[in-house]
């Protein structure tokens, strides 16, 4: 008599078999997947695994009966023949897997939905043999710890489950700590006690077996032990800008209750006597010692053009003292007093702990909230574009306060968290710059996915790898990953470890029409701990085998404004005669500067004027397009005894992306110039080849269309013969992606003619004048500032025609476009967007001496900063898109996996069904009532970190431009 057990999301069945008539017998594992779509009714998939413990048999016959007749067979099924009469469900054999020798197996499945309930099957024969009865597996959560609790340690850390079952009792509910079995409990309610926990950081799970010897394991629960430091006087935040005649305040609190009262002092112990604080002193008892006490540090106004800073001391008997740093925002710093001081206020509420901008770890969320979908899907994930604003940010704290501290901390942080380190990256050794990736092609409709690796494409050859190791010493890539799951939300981990964070993920992979409401998130290092048995990267391409391995995408633009970030530091400190003490961080971004060069070259690096597959391959340089592509990509295999690594460019081009400015700076800045060979030079073509791409695509009106690709539809195919060609390259309206379509968002508008702007007032460069004289008078005409201050700016764009025609010389502008149109379909307060564009008008205004530019950016703030809450700017938002967290991710006939939470991944998934985390959301609520059509549409004020900083610099260079 045979038993096998098997686990599996959703269902553990274990089936024994008795041999009949001495010929067939058989073991049956039986595994369901299932889901809910509406009351009482939802579908399933079911594998059942086949194995022969008989006689060797030719073909085979598997019968058994649902247990309801709500259960139907969809038909969709594989691996099998397979009907359905009444509850009876038959498979029989396909011509390639009948013959079934003794102890070999054969997998197969099905599709399903049932109505009232599910319960498994109980009996199953083969041949017309029973194979033997199946129990129901129990059931098991964790109830303590809950995911992210922190502990101290030494820690007792109370460990609980509930677990039952259907059939049967619980014999024993153990708890591990990973694979370390740490107790047993027996009987309910079923707990544990893990006693003397040192720090780190920990992933817990019950597993329940009942009376049948059925197993269940729950999902994991991650936990942090933070190391005992003993009592502490706990300070929030220890660093805080002051407006002069303005005040800023710091929290104090005590980490562990006191046997008595105790009294705590502060007082400056050093710097600029013009800082005060108040009160001096607070006292805490055992009943209040966790409820915080504020103190207020307030700037007197004086008569100098310097900005102070002081040092103030909490300190309490028996308790190691704290030191908080008050640094005072001169009023004739940067000019104006309003605009500095709006600057320093929201710089700070940006830092306060209290407003949640930033994860424990220091890392900038993309927002407050959390129930987001944009690019993003979640609000606690973060991108590269959210770093290069704190950068910017933290440049300008610099230019307002002197202190450069906080400028080097961001790029640190940075550098530590989503630029991957060589571990990160392990096989860049392997990597041969003459054979850089295999050609996969791009489709236009997900369902054509997974894409088929074909190597019988030719690709070029990467000129710059070997360059950029002489001048920095590595294979590696210095450049940032696109996008962090910053709390771990999904619980991959670092390279599948389910526990560290933050962890790279990423989302977007299957062409043009994947929005991000049809993603299926992966982790950037797939050791397929997760998803299928080759963990997600079948889904997205099609090879005779999968190897674990580990990938990261570069967003340019972010990179690019890292280095513009970079620029304005050094410039700023240099006023200060501090440059000295960013140095070291401006050479990391003449070096994040010149990997960037990536981004110039075609996906495969393929000569421009590719209209087939079989183009010509680039050799040497002539595979590079020299504008800001829509990514680059890098990746390889996680065992070092594979041997191989890879990296692409990109053939799409957006004119969103592109940062003249920074081009300029590269090739233009000593301290920016980067250090391999041609870097700088590189930066030089493309700064004129941007400023070109700006004017072809300029309409006759003056916004700035979409762009070009080298790659139409993603693989190389022959685009409609009237559309012009910039460089080779083919004119396309809605570059990259088209749900929603690339470029009708006027953000984009915003934000790269803020760069150009920057480059105007630095340089007065003539080119980037004439793209500002038309774009700023087109935008003006559509802006709006109301008699109560509040304003409407462009929101929605729609676009006819095409550029004028080719245009193919390294010398010149290209000439008007009179055919192309733009036109502004609907309207938007959005304050991040607004910001961006005031950053527009008052560059071009302080170079250009334009009187309606300058008034219109400062009536733009005003009207910004009168959204004001309790965390910053924000104005509602109806999100009647969030309709679509319903919607169907294309999933392949026959492929099914989990999601770490076990959310099953199927061809009937949804956006939400495999995101089940977003139904805990404080704001679920109101996204179900209007799924549910019992509410509107959800109405969110969110605060983006990008949006306030937009909003925050554009306060401070106002102060500074128009002082």
């Amino acid at each position: 008599m045979a038993t096998t057990l098997i686990l599996a999301a959703g269902l553990t069945t274990t089936v024994t078999a008795t041999p009949a008539q001495a010929a067939v017998a058989c073991d049956v594992t039986y595994a369901a997947n299932e889901w809910t779509s509406g009351q009482n009714q939802g579908g399933f998939t079911a594998n059942i695994t086949l194995k022969n413990t008989g006689d060797p048999i030719s073909s085979w016959t598997l019968a058994f009966d649902f247990p309801t007749t709500g259960q139907q067979y969809t038909p969709s099924g594989w691996g099998a023949n397979w009907s359905q009469s009444g509850t009876r469900v038959t498979a029989t054999n396909m011509p390639y897997n009948g013959n079934l020798a003794t102890g070999a197996s054969v997998s197969i499945g099905f599709n399903g939905t049932w109505t009232g309930s599910n319960p498994s099957p109980t009996t199953f024969s083969v041949n017309g043999v029973t194979c033997g009865e199946t129990g129901s597996a129990p059931t098991v959560t964790l109830t303590s710890p809950t995911a992210g609790q922190t502990f101290t340690a030494p820690a007792t850390v109370p460990i609980a489950a509930t677990a039952s079952d259907s059939d049967g009792t619980i014999s024993k509910v153990e708890f591990y700590q990973g694979t370390t079995l740490l107790g047993t409990d027996t009987s309910a309610p079923y707990t544990y006690d893990w006693t003397n926990v040192a720090a780190g950081s920990y992933s817990i799970t019950a597993r329940a077996t009942d009376n049948s010897g059925l197993v269940t394991t729950s999902a994991p629960v991650g936990i942090t032990v933070s190391p005992n430091t003993g009592p502490a006087l706990v300070v929030s935040p220890t660093t805080v800008s002051v407006p002069e005649e303005g005040e800023a305040t710091f929290s104090v609190r005590l980490s562990q209750e006191p046997s008595s009262d105790v009294t705590v002092s502060v007082a400056r112990v050093s710097g600029d006597t013009d800082l005060t604080v108040s009160p001096e002193s607070a006292t805490f008892t055992p009943s209040d010692y966790d409820e915080a006490q504020t103190f207020t540090i307030s700037a007197a106004d004086d008569e100098d053009t310097t900005a102070g800073s002081a040092v103030f001391r909490v300190s309490a008997d028996g308790y190691t003292a704290v030191d908080v740093t008050a640094n005072e925002a001169d009023d004739d710093v940067g000019g104006d007093n309003e605009y500095v001081q709006r600057f320093v206020e929201l710089y700070n509420e940006i830092h306060d702990p209290a407003n949640g901008y930033f994860s424990p770890e220091g890392v900038p969320y993309h927002s407050i909230e959390t129930f987001m979908v944009e690019a993003p899907d979640h609000g606690h994930e973060t991108t590269s574009e959210a770093y290069s604003y704190y950068l910017w940010l933290e440049a300008t704290y610099g230019r307002v306060t002197g202190d450069w501290s906080k400028f080097n901390a961001a790029w640190a942080s940075m550098e530590q968290y989503i630029i991957p380190s060589t571990a990160d990256q392990p096989t860049n050794s392997f990597y041969d710059p003459s054979k850089p990736a295999t050609y996969a092609a791009e489709h236009t409709d997900i369902s054509e996915y997974p894409t088929q690796l074909d190597s019988s494409v030719s690709v070029g050859s990467d000129p710059i790898a070997n360059e950029l190791q002489s001048a920095y010493g590595t294979r590696d890539i210095y450049g940032m990953h696109w996008l962090l799951d910053v709390d771990n939300t999904y619980g991959f981990g670092r390279c599948g470890d389910g526990t560290t964070k933050p962890a790279y993920i990423n989302t977007y992979q299957r062409g043009a029409e994947e929005s991000v409401f049809e993603t299926i998130p992966q982790p950037s290092c797939d050791t397929f701990a997760h998803g299928g048995p080759n963990g997600y990267l079948d889904l997205f391409t099609k090879d005779a085998s999968y190897a674990k391995q580990w990938k990261y995408t570069n967003a340019p633009d972010a990179d690019a404004r890292a280095v513009q970030a970079a620029y304005w530091a050094l410039t700023w400190a240099k006023e200060q005669n501090k440059e000295s003490e960013i140095s070291d961080t401006v050479a990391k971004a003449a070096k994040m500067g010149d990997y960037l060069r990536y981004a110039m070259y075609d996906k495969y690096f393929k000569q421009p004027g590719c209209t087939s597959p079989s183009c010509p391959a680039g050799t040497g340089k002539n595979a590079s397009h020299y504008l800001l592509s829509w990514y680059y990509a890098w990746g390889g295999a996680t065992d070092s005894s594979a041997g191989w690594a890879w990296r692409i460019g990109s053939s799409h081009s957006h004119s969103g992306y592109q940062n003249p400015f920074a081009a300029w700076a590269l090739s233009n800045v000593n301290e920016l110039k980067p250090k391999s060979a041609t870097g700088a030079s590189d930066w030089s073509t493309s700064l004129t080849r941007q400023l070109q791409f700006y004017t072809w695509l300029q309409s006759a009106e003056g916004a700035i269309a979409g762009g070009a690709t080298n790659s139409w539809e993603g693989h190389y195919g022959t685009p409609p013969s009237n559309l012009p060609k910039f460089h080779g390259m083919t004119y396309d309206w809605q570059p990259v992606y088209h749900d929603p379509p690339s470029n009708q968002w006027f953000g984009f508008q915003a934000w790269t003619m803020d760069r150009v702007a920057q480059l105007y007032y630095a340089t007065g460069n003539a080119d980037a004048k004439a793209l500002l004289d038309k774009w700023v008078e087109w935008a003006l005409d559509h802006t709006t500032i109301n008699s109560d201050g509040s304003y409407e700016i462009p929101s929605t764009l729609e676009w006819t025609g095409a550029p004028a025609g080719d245009f193919d010389s390294d010398t010149g502008m290209p000439p008007a476009n009179p055919n192309l149109h733009v036109t502004v379909k609907d309207y938007t307060q959005d304050v991040g967007v607004a910001g961006a564009y005031a950053k527009v008008l008052m560059y071009y205004a302080a170079k250009a001496n334009h009187a309606e530019a300058r008034d219109t950016a400062k009536a733009l703030l005003d009207g910004v900063w009168a959204n004001r809450d309790d965390k910053g700017v924000s104005v509602p938002e109806t999100k009647a898109d969030y309709q679509r967290v319903d919607d169907p991710i294309y999933v392949p006939e026959g492929w099914s996996g989990t999601m770490p939470n076990g959310d099953p991944i199927n061809s009937d998934s949804t956006f939400l069904s495999i995101r089940s985390f977003y139904e805990d959301d404080p704001d679920w609520e109101k996204v179900k009532d209007y799924l549910d059509g019992t509410g509107p549409a959800p109405v969110f004020n969110y605060h983006r970190f990008w949006a306030q900083v937009d909003v925050a610099v554009a306060l401070a260079e106002y102060g500074r431009l128009f002082p």
